[in-house]
């Protein structure tokens, strides 16, 4: 979470700290010519989101939801961490609703288009999915579970990954994009579990993106590098998720 460092009443404003690299979507949209996030700082940050989420999820007593969670409420430090930020719009859960699942029915709506539930229960999942998708195709929102869809189911996924990045690891590339569909499916008794499924999911893949880091950097330093573990390993360790062809019919219990 961004750190909150002071209020000004009378501007009505609130001071954080200083997060030198701007917002995830000034970054994936290259604003200011900066210079495109690689893949293993896109896999790193997702499970950053994931895990700042899952924070809120389980705050005691009585667990937050953000409510707004979009590219631009993702703040990014000097070496490129993500800190969640304007936590303005969260609502404490009631205890009735907390024990199992993260979900708040409003009777009017708050959040952003196209990041907001469409059973207009606020399920911060659901957001985090389409977050996902924008860091491997750094597309608008609107329709991207479609065309993601679409892309898988016609063969042509390597097509809709952001060109800025050339080396894509496409097999791991692939399980995070049906993840990501996973969380942004209509119906939140089809979503999987943020904490049991989501954040384990991606801090695997977190951890291969590191340790690719590290790869390259042993090979700049020294010329060569034995890798800790295999590609294989790597394809054995995400087996457990779901197929090609069995993606969308997978059923998870509630957040």
């Amino acid at each position: 979470m961004v750190l909150l460092l002071g209020a000004c009443p009378e501007y009505g404003c609130l001071v954080y700290e200083y997060m030198h690299n701007g917002s995830l979507e000034d970054r994936l949209f290259r604003r200011g010519q900066t210079m495109a996030l690689s893949w293993q700082h896109r896999f790193r940050i997702a499970a950053e989101i994931a895990t700042g989420l899952l924070f809120l999820h389980q705050t005691k007593p009585e667990p937050l939801v953000h409510r707004d969670l979009k590219p631009a409420n993702i703040l990014l430090d000097r070496n490129l961490v993500a800190k969640i930020s304007d936590v303005g719009l969260a609502r404490l859960v009631p205890p009735s609703v907390a024990d199992e699942v993260t979900q708040y029915r409003m009777t009017s709506t708050a959040g952003t288009f196209c990041y907001i539930d469409p059973e207009y229960q606020q399920t911060d999942v659901y957001s985090l999915g389409i977050i996902l998708l924008q860091l491997i195709t750094a597309k608008s929102p609107m329709g991207l579970t479609h065309h993601v869809e679409r892309a898988i189911e016609k063969g042509t996924f390597k097509d809709i990954l952001d060109k800025e990045v050339t080396d894509w690891p496409i097999e791991e590339a692939l399980k995070f994009a049906k993840l990501s569909l996973q969380c942004a499916e209509l119906r939140r008794r089809d979503r999987p579990d943020l904490g049991t499924i989501v954040l384990p999911q991606l801090c695997f893949l977190r951890n291969m993106a590191e340790e690719s880091l590290d790869a390259m950097t042993f090979r700049d330093t020294y010329g060569s590098y034995n890798p800790k573990s295999s590609n294989s390993q790597v394809s054995d360790s995400l087996s457990s998720a779901p197929s090609h062809e069995s993606w969308k019919s997978s059923t998870f219990s509630g957040e």
